[in-house]
């Protein structure tokens, strides 16, 4: 069984082309990631700007060629940017025609549970205790809290790289007084967030990612070097003040930062700081499978019980 799933968020535009064997194994045969910038301006009046959604449709040309070649079926959802834009038909009727099925423009409820179940199947030792996933988009951020892989907490708030960077920072490099305004929003925000004391976070997305690969100096990214890398709380501090010290030029230079997150990577640090610092956790454990594997593993599931025959009990 093969799919193709298609990830449109805010900042970045991710594909995954899967393949599961006859013994249930996940392998990745194709992935991708492109910063298509769909949702620049969340934070303003919310509207998808014309060249940002040419530049993302362009982008699915691509990956709908891709999965073709691997004779694999899409699947597509959009999340925070497409939930607020009000003119989000602009981009979904062109994105439609063009991947020969409509974009599912996803609750952050089910943003949630894709983000969840991406983390569980990834690292299912950590889904035996208590968790916190979290997954940091460009526009909000996904916490879910569970238990023995029971979900007791979740919740998509509006707090992303690019939202947070468009709201509070305003110079090159960041001045005293809008780090402060950043991090009491963060904080004030994530105030009313159960964490459990000595639960494990896990980490996904961008933000993460990007950190992960920055506190190991890669000059090229490495899925396999990030994935399970635990990123501790000392490494991100020290991560988050050489951001903070730097202007974009030299952000761009930076080991493990991708230019073209070099304008929105300091918001989303001083958020995941917050988050670690509110969880009372030591590290976090990041994981290079967001919502588009937890996708893929979605309709894994369901393929295999359209394939079950009536009657027969699956195990």
């Amino acid at each position: 069984m093969r799919v193709a799933t298609i990830d449109i968020g805010t900042n970045t535009t991710l594909l995954l082309v899967a393949e599961r064997n006859e013994q249930g194994i996940v392998k990745p045969l194709a992935e991708r990631a492109e910063i298509t910038r769909l949702g620049r301006g969340i934070g303003g009046d919310g509207l998808l700007r014309a060249e940002n959604v040419a530049r993302t449709l362009e982008v699915l040309r691509e990956y709908t060629r891709e999965a073709q070649t691997l004779q694999a079926p899409v699947f597509a959802i959009g999340t925070e940017g497409l939930r607020r834009a009000p003119n989000a038909q602009d981009f979904l009727q062109p994105a439609a025609t063009i991947l020969g099925t409509p974009v599912e423009v996803i609750s952050g409820d089910r943003e949630a549970h894709l983000t969840f179940l991406a983390a569980q199947r990834s690292f299912p030792r950590e889904a035996e205790g208590d968790v916190v996933v979290i997954d940091i988009g460009g526009g909000s951020t996904e916490i879910i809290i569970a238990n023995a892989a029971n979900i007791t907490y979740r919740q998509s708030l509006p707090l992303g790289s690019v939202r947070l960077t468009e709201a509070f920072v305003h110079s090159d490099p960041p001045q005293a007084e809008d780090v402060h305004r950043l991090e009491a929003h963060v904080r004030q925000t994530l105030a009313s967030v159960p964490f459990p004391a000595h639960a494990t976070l896990i980490g996904t997305a961008g933000t993460v990612t990007t950190l992960a690969a920055m506190a190991q100096e890669l000059r090229d990214y490495d899925p396999a070097a990030v994935h399970g890398f635990r990123l501790s709380r000392q490494a991100l501090h020290e991560q988050r003040l050489r951001l903070r010290a730097a202007t974009q030029a030299e952000r761009e230079q930076m080991a493990g930062l991708d230019p073209r997150r070099a304008d929105v990577v300091f918001a989303g640090a001083t958020l995941l700081a917050g988050i670690v610092e509110q969880a009372g956790a030591a590290a976090v454990l990041v994981s290079d499978r967001g919502i588009r594997w937890g996708l893929a593993f979605d309709q894994f599931d369901n393929l295999r019980l359209a394939t079950v025959p009536p009657g027969e009990i699956r195990p």
